[in-house]
């Protein structure tokens, strides 16, 4: 039981991670903040997503990337021109390290308005520290699993980001409806497991409208991280920009 509640929370607290700070804060500057809770969430985003952690400014880059190219050859995450999930992410971590490591020449209107902490990188992004995480989580399974099986759910704690990712950009651009046709690209919303996803496979409709903080757009949809942004807002620990119309 312990293995499996540290499994749920260690999935949606680097999930929130990943789509509060790293999506609708780093790539998309939905709303602004304080230095010191800029340097909180990115704390916390790397504590989260552990082993798996991404840098804030190449997860930026690409997704913007994604967005100004979707579903095309430039698209550094599109299902549409792999066979399946793996090599797609494949390809993106290859994209990912190319920026991350500049060998990869980046759009200048891209490589903006991002958080950037080099100091807390060069530690959360060492070999040293993602072995220490896998680390971890391995000692953890050694004291509280109860059967053989549960060491089979190690992978994903170890790459619970990229797992994330590839969820989203493989099934939200393949399988589900479309509130919004008139896009170009051939985004969906994935509504059946999008509780898996806290709103990001809501996809078609944050193509549409990428500066909105809220993935829902129908009554029936609901992007369980916006009553919390809203709740952030309220108590000052963010700050939300207007929607221009």
């Amino acid at each position: 039981m312990a293995v499996l509640i540290f499994l749920i929370l260690h999935w949606y607290l680097s999930l929130f991670g990943q789509t509060f700070y790293l999506h609708r804060y780093s790539a998309h500057k939905m709303f602004t903040m304080s230095r010191f809770w800029e340097k909180y969430f990115y704390i916390f985003t790397w504590v989260t997503q552990g082993s798996s952690y991404l840098n804030a400014r190449a997860y930026a880059i690409l997704h913007r990337m994604h967005h100004a190219y979707s579903d095309t050859e430039k698209d550094p995450h599109t299902p549409h021109f792999f066979k399946e999930v793996f090599t797609m992410m494949m390809h993106t971590k290859n994209v990912y390290n190319g920026v991350l490591h500049g060998t990869l020449e980046v759009e200048k209107r891209f490589d903006k308005n991002f958080p950037v902490y080099p100091k807390i990188d060069k530690i959360a992004d060492h070999t040293a520290t993602r072995l220490l995480f896998a680390g971890l989580y391995i000692l953890f399974y050694i004291n509280f699993a109860t059967a053989w099986w549960m060491y089979l759910l190690l992978p994903i704690h170890f790459l619970i980001g990229p797992i994330q990712g590839a969820i989203v950009n493989w099934a939200g651009h393949k399988y589900g409806y479309r509130n919004f046709p008139g896009e170009k690209d051939q985004s969906k919303n994935t509504l059946f497991i999008d509780f898996l996803m806290l709103g990001e496979l809501f996809q078609n409709n944050h193509h549409h409208a990428g500066a909105r903080p809220n993935f829902a757009a129908k009554w029936w949809e609901i992007d369980p991280v916006y009553p919390i942004i809203k709740l952030f807002n309220k108590v000052g620990i963010i700050k939300l920009i207007p929607l221009k119309y």
